[in-house]
């Protein structure tokens, strides 16, 4: 999972955190490996990245930030999910050598991304 938000100026922002705070400054954001606590061979990455305030990756121009959550099965969960009445924004996305994603909305109408690691 992750969290992805709008900023001025992500380049200025990216180097302001890798000052300051020591996350690297890469173009996309930072990715913290983690191990599992059921797996401890198992790594997961938890994504950090700034977007410009002009994008429209979040749905909505007045959102300022979107999560990403790391799911099981997006497949299974959408048929869930859409069941329960949530709003599904578009459908399962393969994304080579990253995995699968889905867009839902909250019940604040906040834009979400699911997202299925290979």
């Amino acid at each position: 999972g992750g969290i992805f938000f709008k900023t001025k100026d992500p380049i200025a922002t990216r180097k302001w955190y890798e000052e300051h705070l020591g996350i690297p400054d890469t173009p996309y954001g930072y990715s913290f490996e983690w191990h599992e606590q059921k797996d401890s061979d198992r790594i997961g990455t938890t994504v950090w990245s700034p977007f410009p305030e002009s994008s429209d990756y979040f749905g909505d121009n007045n959102q300022e930030y979107m999560i990403n959550y790391r799911v099981q099965n997006l497949e299974r969960l959408a048929v869930q999910l859409r069941e329960q009445g949530v709003t599904i924004l578009d459908s399962v996305e393969d994304f080579e050598g990253i995995g699968r994603f889905l867009h839902i909305l909250d019940v604040d109408a906040r834009r979400i991304e699911l997202w299925e690691p290979l």
